[in-house]
């Protein structure tokens, strides 16, 4: 479970977005920093036992800065609003599909998959998927799957309107090859934040993601 202060912290945040608020409450931000740290590793080194991939990580290589890059973006808040950790395989920087753990106020959840990958990333998950959808859709259709996540995401854009080019429209996998990130997740409410019960509902999300995030990394490697 996460501590009451970084739930806190974190909606402080949101309220006072600025370095000279931030610069004031760095310590309350380390210890927020602290407490996630605590959170991910714990989950790690559980999950680990089941998943050899991600045995070996430490915490601080899975988790993104508070600084938001805002180079191009309208929005200068500089800084994040949320704890993000993307537990892959490699490093979060590998390009394979892995576990993911979001910490905001609201809007928390937990799961994973492959988010937004490369043109010939996604066009091998798509070959595999058309090659061996039996397997996919027993792994999406499993009761365990639905009862966890339900089906993958399917946020504003995630899909195209029409199916690539290369690929059978009248295929049965055509509605799964529209995707362009394939996620699932499972939202966190602020009390299942401090909840003694957040550590294994996080390990069971990934459990139950574990298929499907080997069944995506296996097109990747091939």
């Amino acid at each position: 479970m996460l501590q009451k202060s970084t739930v806190i912290y974190l909606k402080s945040l949101k309220k006072n977005n600025n370095k000279p608020w931030f610069d004031e409450h760095r310590k309350e931000y380390e210890h927020a920093k602290k407490d996630m740290e605590q959170l991910v590793q714990s989950v790690i080194d559980m999950h680990g036992k089941k998943d050899p991939l991600i045995a070996n990580l430490k915490a601080k290589e899975c988790m993104f800065r508070i600084n938001r890059d805002v180079r191009f973006s309208n929005d200068k808040s500089p800084y994040k609003t949320n704890f993000g950790a993307s537990i892959n395989g490699g490093g979060k920087k590998s390009g394979l599909a892995g576990y993911y753990i979001h910490i905001e106020p609201g809007q928390s959840f937990t799961g994973g998959g492959l988010y937004v990958p490369m043109p010939p990333a996604l066009k091998k998950v798509r070959q595999e998927i058309d090659y061996n959808l039996e397997e996919f859709t027993k792994i999406l259709q499993s009761k365990k799957f639905k009862s966890v996540f339900g089906s993958l995401s399917e946020w504003e854009g995630v899909k195209l309107s029409r199916v690539p080019q290369g690929f059978d429209k009248d295929s049965s996998a055509a509605p799964y090859l529209l995707f362009k990130s394939y996620i699932a997740d499972k939202p966190l409410s602020d009390d299942d934040l401090v909840d003694k019960t957040l550590v294994k509902t996080i390990l069971d999300s990934f459990e139950t993601l574990q298929p499907l995030l080997q069944f995506l990394n296996r097109a990747l490697e091939d």
